[in-house]
């Protein structure tokens, strides 16, 4: 367990746009809605006990040009072409919300969260040493988080009902087939009980 300082707290997609009410996914926003509240636990927590909040957003860039249409997941997603800094989609949900301390950290291209960004080298520079990710989605983008801070050296941790994938089966299967290869599973509980001690 790396000390609450040294450690990140990376939310994943969690805007409105992705599952809350503007959901371009919903399917996605529906299976999340059980999830956030727990999330915004798992995030006040880790403000109190001095973790740092980071939300890892999705923000396309020159009226979505700057994503590539190749992959049916980006041709499902064509409404995100409109949003902007200001859009109300990209806001991030609510019950989570933005603490005056959070980075918010978007990419504005591709599928994974982290491959060509700067937020596993802002952590890095931040004297980050482990990074617990939530948010969305268990079927790819968290995957893909966690392998790309796995092999840059971070320890990962994955709090299991902080996360969320579709159908839940399939997300049952990404937990244990998958994610536990490459990061601790624990809970929103566990956590908040080793940060606060």
């Amino acid at each position: 367990m790396t000390e609450p300082e040294k450690t990140a707290l990376l939310f994943v997609e969690c805007q409105r746009g992705v599952v809350g009410d503007l959901s371009v996914l919903p399917a996605l926003a529906e299976s999340a809605q059980p999830v956030l509240a727990t999330m915004g636990r798992l995030a006040a927590g880790a403000r109190d006990c001095g973790v740092r909040v980071a939300h890892l957003t999705y923000l396309p860039a020159a009226g979505g040009r700057s994503t590539n249409r190749r992959s049916p997941l980006m041709r499902a997603t064509l409404a995100t072409a409109e949003w902007s800094e200001s859009h109300p989609a990209a806001e991030v949900v609510p019950e989570i919300g933005v603490g005056p301390e959070d980075l918010v950290l978007p990419r504005h291209q591709g599928i994974s969260p982290v491959h060509r960004t700067e937020t596993l080298a802002i952590l890095r520079n931040m004297g980050i040493e482990e990074v617990v990710v939530a948010g969305v989605s268990t079927n790819l983008a968290i995957p893909l988080v966690a392998v790309g801070a796995a092999d840059e050296d971070f320890a990962v941790t994955i709090p299991t009902d902080a996360c969320i994938g579709t159908p839940p089966d399939h997300h049952a299967s990404m937990l244990k087939n998958g994610l536990a290869f490459v990061a601790r599973l624990t809970s929103v509980d566990g956590l908040l009980t080793e940060w606060s001690t």
